[in-house]
């Protein structure tokens, strides 16, 4: 009978945030593939859990892959585990699940910190809806294009940064959707934990003169929603005269004007007939 891949999420700075399921998951299974797994034995040390560790990252992950798979379909369960946070988010992992139910592999997961969703949850910026877009690419091209697909994304958006990144990419950012607001939140659960309240251009200056230290997450503010010209009645009337004239009947015509500009039809109807 196969095993079981387990997606195991994991503090991303305090030890004390991993859940008690958590650590049942990881003393429980076969196997633990692992981001790093020298940063997984630190974790499994403090834990006093004993587990042969396989390492699965970005350079590695078609090869590793496939023995993973191997392995848990022979009966083994593994648990995947990523530097900090959850698994597949911004991380290969996402491609071994992928593998495993190509393989008809059962996944499971237990959910844990994640610093996209603790980020949004302190920025204080609008968290209904959103878009996590993970780290910028370094190829300036892809990275153009990147942010200005996003120039009119209302949504509030979230990006990961490294320190050494942090100033190009507020440049960026500043450039491509001018000063908006941004929460960047550096270091998070760790003991030199900070959230800064401020805008792109704030923001730039500041690590202009300050060498950036620590992981980010940035969370920026969506594009304003555009303000449409308001249509008077008159106007929406002469639209459906138009119409008129290229074959509709009157109520056609006010009903097609109305859902072009927002005017009630009973009003475009009524100054159409007035005109008549």
């Amino acid at each position: 009978m196969a095993g079981t891949l387990t997606l195991v999420g994991t503090p991303i700075g305090n030890l004390s945030d991993l859940t008690p399921r958590a650590q049942a998951a990881l003393n429980e299974c076969d196997f633990i593939a692992a981001e790093d797994t020298r940063v997984t034995l630190r974790l499994l040390n403090h834990l006093n859990i004993n587990k042969p560790l396989i390492s699965y990252y970005e350079h590695n992950k078609r090869e590793r892959g496939e023995l993973i798979c191997s392995r848990i379909i022979s009966g083994q369960n593994c648990a995947l585990v990523t530097d900090a946070g959850m698994p597949a988010i911004s991380d290969p992992g996402e491609d071994l699940v992928a593998l495993c139910l190509e393989y008809g592999i059962k996944v499971q997961v237990v959910p844990g910190p994640s610093a996209v969703i603790t980020a949004l949850s302190v920025s204080g910026l609008p968290a209904g809806r959103f878009t996590f877009e993970g780290f910028l690419s370094v190829n300036k091209r892809n990275r153009r294009e990147h942010l200005e697909a996003l120039k009119d994304e209302r949504r509030t958006m979230v990006f990961y940064e490294a320190p050494h990144k942090l100033r190009a990419t507020l440049k960026d950012l500043l450039d491509t959707f001018g000063n908006r607001r941004v929460t960047i939140a550096r270091e998070l659960t760790k003991l030199h934990e900070e959230v800064i309240y401020t805008t792109l251009e704030q923001a730039s200056e500041k690590y202009r003169n300050m060498q950036p230290r620590g992981e980010f997450v940035l969370v920026i503010e969506g594009a304003p929603q555009q303000q449409k010209d308001e249509i008077t009645a008159d106007q929406a009337a002469a639209i459906a005269c138009d119409l008129m004239k290229q074959g509709h009947s009157t109520s056609e015509a006010a009903k097609l004007a109305a859902n072009q500009t927002g005017v009630k039809k009973g009003e475009i109807y009524r100054l159409i007939c007035k005109e008549s």
